[in-house]
């Protein structure tokens, strides 16, 4: 079985993948769209809960040093303001004078004598009157609709976190080290979001805030770097599909010391995965100073106070799952026929195994495909039932969606062979290879492929 390289049409076959199984729908479809905003469905919405449930079981619920909030989105404009989104969480925009479309300046490619071509209507020369746009939304809690009322939808779930620091520490006494996960919205109004769920302007971040003494910032840092790695193996990405990028000086954040970018070799180009930074006690010391509360830490055994520092990595769940469609996705030729599936890690996928009886019109077929599904679903719940069609059209849908296993009763598991009674057929999705097993084998394959 020989597999296709990928194509260079591969982004819309994952995109039309997405829309036709249930992963992925564009927001507010029948009114149009509304760009930056995709709406996961029924297959997508579980392997979403599927990666965000892994996240926590290795950042936050197989520690003893991790704690977890979640922190209101709406939050006080001050916040902003101490951590300097509110004057420079901004892009550089450019604004064609014809049709008014705006564009992210460093989107854009050197410009020729200073001025650009507008991409959208031709329009061109436009002059290089770059200005910064924020990226923050802007709205109004309460009946004022003055400056006064102004609040921010968060452009990130960090600063839910720092602002509970106090209130963890108050309330568990942890002992340094420790972290603060949350899974959240985030909110970034971009001038031109792009690439299906990569560029977005609602998205959901995985971020650990995890403190430490100033002298202890590099075992951290290095400890998170190789959980990450451990986190896309989880996941399935490839390793050679993975790469660092130690940020240099003058591109870090304005916050950070060190930063290293996960980079993903997604179909447009190697692009921003995940990121680790080193944010030394720039957080903790600008809300302590803005707002007027305690936010260090009294180390009880040397009775020494201090901010402690912090070591962040975040992960956007979107752009997690976007690597990993285009790693899963895999076309081969089996049979007469070109077969599209998705490779995906049975940890993850949103449908662990599909039960089918050979044939839908004989009952007693149907009857011990349904008892042998009852039995699988005590291993895991998401075992799905397919009578729709002949088996290989079954199979064929289920390898679309990234189903590790299929099992099919037939008329020898009724003992038409007697050797073969109560054996059923189970296939395995990325070889197409059959074997013959009875229940509690196929019961431990399953529980072994998804631990």
């Amino acid at each position: 079985m020989m597999e296709c390289m990928a194509d260079q049409n591969l982004m819309e076959k994952i995109v039309s993948l997405a829309k036709r199984r249930g992963f992925v729908f564009p927001g507010s479809e029948i009114y149009g769209g509304l760009a930056g905003t995709y709406d996961y469905g029924p297959l997508g919405v579980v392997l979403k809960e599927n990666v965000e449930r892994l996240w926590l079981q290795m950042f936050r619920d197989d520690r003893d040093d991790m704690y977890g909030v979640d922190a209101a989105i709406l939050m006080n404009p001050k916040i902003w303001e101490a951590s300097g989104h509110v004057a420079g969480f901004s892009d550089p925009l450019v604004e064609c004078e014809k049709c008014k479309k705006r564009f992210r300046a460093d989107h854009l490619g050197a410009p020729s004598d200073s001025s650009w071509v507008c991409r959208e209507c031709g329009h061109g020369p436009m002059p290089l009157r770059v200005r910064q746009f924020n990226m923050m939304f802007k709205t109004h809690a309460g009946a004022a609709e003055d400056d006064s009322a102004t609040v921010y939808l968060r452009p990130e779930t960090a600063g839910g976190i720092f602002t509970n620091f106090k209130n963890v520490v108050d309330s568990l006494h942890p002992k340094l080290p420790f972290g603060i996960a949350q899974i959240g919205k985030a909110f970034r109004n971009e001038i031109a979001p792009r690439d299906f769920i990569f560029r977005l302007r609602e998205l959901s971040q995985m971020e650990v805030e995890y403190f430490v003494k100033p002298s202890e910032w590099e075992q951290a840092f290095e400890e998170w770097r190789k959980m990450m790695h451990l986190f896309a193996e989880a996941v399935g990405l490839p390793q050679s599909m993975v790469h660092e990028l130690e940020v240099p000086d003058g591109e870090r954040a304005h916050y950070s010391k060190r930063t290293i970018d996960f980079q993903f070799d997604y179909p447009f180009k190697r692009d921003e995965l995940w990121g680790l930074a080193y944010r030394t006690d720039f957080d903790l010391s600008a809300h302590a100073k803005a707002s007027g509360a305690e936010l260090s830490y009294l180390d009880e055994e040397t009775k020494e106070k201090f901010v402690p520092h912090v070591i962040e990595p975040s992960l956007g769940v979107d752009r997690t799952i976007l690597a990993i469609l285009t790693s899963a996705y895999k076309e081969d030729q089996m049979g007469d026929e070109t077969r599209t599936y998705l490779a995906l890690s049975p940890k993850i996928a949103p449908v662990k195994a599909m039960v089918s009886p050979l044939l839908k019109n004989k009952p007693e077929l149907v009857e011990k495909a349904r008892d042998v599904r009852a039995e699988l679903k005590k291993v895991h719940p998401a075992i799905a039932w397919d009578d729709n069609g002949n088996i290989g059209k079954r199979y064929r849908r289920q390898d679309e969606i990234g189903t590790p296993f299929c099992i099919t009763i037939d008329f020898d598991t009724l003992g038409e062979t007697p050797n073969l009674k109560d054996t059923v057929t189970l296939r395995h999705r990325d070889s197409g290879e059959q074997e013959r097993l009875t229940v509690p084998e196929v019961a431990s394959r399953i529980r072994s492929a998804i631990q």
